[in-house]
């Protein structure tokens, strides 16, 4: 147990929620629901620790604050500040430069997979896991069947990348990729 000051493993998981929480407090997925944002960010811990026994602290922050720079006013600079240089350096290495076009950004993505951290590429894989998963139970609203396969195709390109650092979760990316026809 902990004393004093240090707020601990917990403490800290529950301090990047509360952060997270505020900054995409506004946002929604773009499923038909449109379920509330910060759902993303907790599926991805989640599915680190308790799918892929994923203990380390600094990915599971990663893994919740991945979106704040990319999808909120969230800054590297307040990141740093608030929670440290090596978990501001894992979410910048999977943040989009939303000045750039999209397809241009998807580009990016799988050009850069295989040349991330191993903490960065964890946090990568689960959102791809996630994604697909939320693409299964709730697509978007509005996207056409091609439109959706595409993500799938695009989505394993990105995992090409980052294969050969946990073979458990991309057994699972290899799962849910195998149900894209589900989509349909």
């Amino acid at each position: 147990m902990t004393t004093g000051n240090a707020p601990g493993i917990a403490g800290e998981l529950f301090r990047v929620l509360a952060f997270a929480a505020d900054k995409h407090r506004n946002q929604r997925r773009k499923d038909a629901e449109a379920s509330p944002y910060i759902n993303h960010p907790i599926a991805l811990a989640n599915l680190l620790t308790n799918e892929g026994g994923v203990e380390e602290l600094e990915v599971l922050c990663a893994a919740v604050l991945h979106d704040t720079i990319e999808d909120t006013q969230t800054t590297p600079e307040e990141l740093e500040q608030v929670f440290g240089p090596r978990i501001a350096s894992i979410v910048l290495e999977v943040t989009d430069d939303k000045s750039l076009e999209k397809h241009v950004r998807k580009q990016l993505q799988v050009e850069h997979a295989p040349h991330c951290s191993r903490e960065a590429k964890l946090v990568k894989l689960a959102d791809k896991i996630c994604n697909l998963r939320d693409m299964l139970a709730s697509a978007p609203a509005g996207w056409s069947i091609e439109r959706k396969l595409d993500y799938f195709d695009w989505a394993a390109r990105v995992v090409a990348g980052l294969r050969g650092t946990h073979g458990g979760l991309e057994a699972m990316f290899d799962e849910v990729y195998a149900r894209r026809m589900d989509v349909a």
